[in-house]
């Protein structure tokens, strides 16, 4: 009986509604299924070199089977680099401040706290071990460049009111700005304050003018 209302209140709603309505339930369980995998992935990355964190310790953590898991990303490695990427997403926003220099030091102090927090250290860790791991190798600069595609919009908007001179390359402001956070965090482990991301920056606008 119940199945039978079911059924009618679909027909009910119309072709559009029931579209709407299975989009929904769909997407809502992938969704969580989704995000219980990646935060899963990110857990055992901060435990394990990235070579020995494996599908089925993703699924463990996750509550999901490792079938799953392979149906939908493929590969361990298609997982790392989906978690990571779209951990960079959430913690690194593009600001949008009116100017270039407001911007470059909004994303720069964005990126320092980034690197200096537990999922920050995670994927600076997981950049130094994919040397040593073929599979995660190939995927090495896709990592950086998730971010910095998206923020060479910075560039090209300083450009436009005039801040910059034409055919300034936003990939080498862009690696002149982040650079030197990365080697603060890999090599010399130096915190990073505001002063210090306020120089570096002014140094930087310097060179670019």
């Amino acid at each position: 009986m119940l199945m039978q209302e079911s059924c009618v209140n679909m027909w009910l709603m119309g072709s559009a509604e029931v579209e709407q309505e299975v989009r929904r339930r769909t997407g809502g369980r992938s969704a969580r299924v989704r995000e219980a995998v990646l935060q899963a992935t990110l857990d055992a990355l901060s435990e394990h070199e990235p070579g020995a964190v494996t599908i089925s310790e993703i699924a463990r953590r996750a509550g999901v089977h490792a079938t799953s898991i392979q149906r939908r990303w493929g590969s361990k490695e298609n997982v790392v680099l989906d978690a990571l990427l779209t951990l960079s997403e959430e913690k690194l926003p593009i600001p949008d401040t009116g100017s270039l220099r407001g911007d470059l030091v909004a994303f720069s102090q964005s990126m320092a706290g980034y690197l200096a927090s537990t999922a920050g250290e995670t994927v600076v860790r997981t950049l130094a071990a994919s040397e040593d791991d073929a599979s995660m190798a190939a995927n090495r600069e896709r990592l950086p460049w998730a971010r910095y595609e998206p923020a060479r919009v910075m560039i090209d908007r300083a450009a436009e009111r005039g801040e910059l001179r034409p055919g300034t390359n936003p990939q080498i402001a862009l690696e002149l700005l982040v650079g030197p956070l990365y080697y603060r965090a890999l090599i010399t482990r130096h915190a990073i304050d505001a002063g210090d991301l306020d120089e570096m920056v002014d140094t930087l606008l310097r060179g670019l003018a």
